[in-house]
């Protein structure tokens, strides 16, 4: 399949905008979504990624397929206009931006609309995509396309692609049903281009054995990736700008641990902190490196697959003085199990960091999932806070620990609170989304430290 270059020229004059979404999860949106950024990536096409929802794995396959961050867009966590700053402050010289759903296009928090990819889609004003895996039905799969088309007039549905075909005369038989829309897209059962997952969800894209050649190809045969750039659309520009961090600031340095244990981080988090003056230093728990800063950010992870490493770490080792010192220290689920004095996996404890007097214990079974919300009455993080939490641990503080968030959604670390604090160092089960975590205030700390 040829692109039509004269097509690509006034695709990338203006930003254009396509959500791929599935009827549920496991239809294989994730493998369609990837395979279409790579199709258009092997063009030579500057391809913006974006994915719905808190999902922190994903992006990254995203990022190594496009060559440039993909960022997520959540609407309970940034709200409306907040997706809309995303997409305009991020687009840059693309040709297109590319969104990958969550779950089913509909599947929003709780039984609302809110922090669906329908949402996402309505709010950008951009056309949908969806993913029907079609295995085992034929004329049932109208029925399923007239349900999603019509359930929500404002969601505009331009194209269908169907997952997991048997043959082409399968392929027809559906096709003759849904000649009310555009069937983009047939593809063919292929167990040569899944991504392996693990329990948060799919491996790091750093951990990648599929081979995106083969998918970009595969998708290519099997989708009309011009159809696609045709239906693509501007989307809606955002109505207010986010005005925190605006004026002049003195720098500030952030050490930011990113290796294999910490590697749960929004792109925008990092954006936010350079708005507000911040440089930021990436560093390695696992290798005992430990920069010379201001403050420290870490984030989620796996911890608990490297925690043998973490115990011998010097870096584990000397952030209790730097806590104690009066350094601005946050961390956030795998940050936070390695900031307590220990963490046990199989009946074996290890000794972690012990900037709080808590210890975490790993389960075996879920014990936390969902969207977040609480207000924060700690030191340097005040006000209102949405995020989300996804963990298989416990963690127990002392009777006299100070937990510095009022949780009114989700579980946190006990009896409806999170965030245990001690000195100028807060961590919580909270995953935390730039969209309403007071970054601000974060960095001035770290400043005000800095000034001493």
């Amino acid at each position: 399949m040829v692109i039509d270059i004269y097509k690509t020229n006034s695709i990338s004059a203006m930003k254009q905008s396509v959500l791929i979404a599935g009827t549920h999860s496991g239809v294989g949106k994730t493998t369609v979504a990837m395979g279409i950024m790579a199709a258009l990536t092997k063009r030579n096409m500057k391809v913006q990624p974006y994915k719905v929802g808190p999902d922190y794995i994903d992006p990254t396959h995203h990022t190594a397929i496009c060559g440039v961050s993909s960022r997520n867009l959540d609407t309970f966590m940034m709200g409306v206009d907040g997706v809309r700053r995303t997409v305009d402050n991020s687009y840059k010289d693309a040709d297109i931006s590319v969104i990958e759903g969550v779950m089913g296009l509909y599947d929003g928090m709780d039984s609302t609309e809110i922090a669906s990819s329908a949402h996402v889609a309505k709010s950008l004003g951009i056309p949908v995509i969806l993913v029907v895996n079609v295995h085992g039905m034929s004329r049932s799969a109208g029925a399923i396309v007239k349900g999603f088309t019509e359930f929500d007039k404002d969601v505009e549905i331009a194209g269908v692609i169907l997952n997991r075909v048997g043959s082409p005369r399968h392929a027809k038989l559906i096709k003759d049903v849904l000649q009310d829309i555009p069937v983009v897209g047939t593809v063919p059962r292929n167990n040569d281009v899944k991504v392996p997952s693990r329990h948060l969800g799919l491996h790091m894209a750093s951990e990648q054995d599929y081979d995106v050649d083969m998918l970009a190809s595969f998708i290519e045969e099997n989708v009309d990736i011009d159809t696609i750039l045709s239906l693509a659309r501007e989307p809606v520009k955002p109505k207010v700008e986010d005005e925190r961090c605006v004026g002049n600031m003195s720098e500030v340095n952030i050490g930011v641990a990113r290796d294999s244990a910490f590697c749960f981080y929004y792109e925008e988090m990092f954006d936010m902190f350079r708005k507000c003056g911040a440089n930021i230093e990436f560093f390695s728990p696992l290798d005992g490196e430990l920069p010379d800063v201001d403050g420290l950010y870490f984030g989620g992870g796996y911890p608990e697959l490297h925690i043998a490493e973490l115990e011998r770490s010097s870096t584990t080792k000397k952030l209790k003085d730097l806590s104690a010192d009066g350094m601005p220290i946050y961390g956030e689920c795998g940050g936070l199990q390695y900031l307590c004095s220990s963490y046990e996996i199989e009946d074996v404890v290890y000794k972690m960091a012990d900037l709080f007097s808590a210890e975490t214990v790993q389960t075996k079974r879920l014990q936390a999932l969902g969207y977040t919300e609480g207000v924060a009455k700690g030191k340097f993080i005040k006000g209102p806070v949405r995020g989300h939490e996804f963990h298989y641990s416990l963690t127990e503080c002392d009777s006299d620990s100070r937990l510095a968030y009022e949780m009114s959604r989700g579980k946190g670390i006990m009896n409806g609170k999170d965030g245990i604090t001690e000195h100028n160092s807060l961590a919580s089960y909270m995953h935390a989304h730039p969209g309403s975590f007071p970054v601000d205030s974060f960095v001035e700390q770290c400043r005000q430290y800095k000034k001493r």
